[in-house]
């Protein structure tokens, strides 16, 4: 991913989930499973979506813009998602600075998904379809881990590294209700190990 200064805002470049990657094994009351993003499922998300929410650490209380802002734009390649957004808020820009920004995260409503039964009893679940309902700017370390980040003077360059180091992780985190039908909004694996520190009186 890509990080440019330019006087009061700050351009990001890159991407935020690699399809057809096999995750990390994640939990679930149902045992551990490995999971990925279909291909073209990115693609028939955004072309369904009257708008996708651009947020810091999945914030709604810190919105950075949106697709329908016009400063966040989202497309589906050979890669994976990609994301091109232009940011004014002066935290970011500072954090961006001081190269604390750490990558990108998402949320999204599975509508779809496949499970196959795998190795050493670990399931494979493939997502099929999906609401994206926002990307996320972190500045925490991220679950999908594809980039490295590199200060260079006026400008925080993040250099993509080569596709095979990708590795995505994705983890239910919550449910809400759309349409009256209660469906598992995904969250990172990262949020959920936060939820699960709260829980056992962990620090964080």
């Amino acid at each position: 991913m890509r990080i440019e200064i330019r006087g009061d805002q700050v351009l990001l470049d890159g991407y935020v989930n690699a399809v057809a990657r096999e995750s990390r094994v994640l939990p679930s009351p149902n045992g551990r499973f490995k999971e990925q993003i279909v291909p073209k499922t990115f693609e028939r998300a955004l072309q369904r979506a009257e708008n996708v929410d651009l947020l810091f650490n999945h914030d709604r209380n810190r919105n950075l813009g949106s697709i329908k802002q016009g400063n966040l734009e989202l497309f589906e390649d050979t890669i994976g998602l990609r994301a091109i957004a232009t940011v004014t808020d002066e935290d970011i820009i500072q954090k961006a600075k001081n190269g604390a920004l750490k990558g990108w995260s998402f949320g999204f409503i599975a509508n779809k998904d496949r499970w196959e039964d795998g190795e050493n009893g670990i399931q494979k679940r493939y997502i099929e379809d999906l609401d994206l309902l926002e990307v996320s700017i972190l500045d925490k370390t991220p679950a999908y881990i594809a980039t490295s980040i590199e200060a260079r003077g006026e400008e925080t360059l993040i250099t993509e590294q080569r596709n095979e180091e990708f590795k995505a992780s994705i983890e239910d985190l919550t449910k809400l209700e759309d349409k009256k039908e209660e469906r598992e909004l995904d969250y990172s694996l990262y949020e959920k190990e936060i939820e699960l520190l709260k829980l056992k009186g962990g620090k964080f």
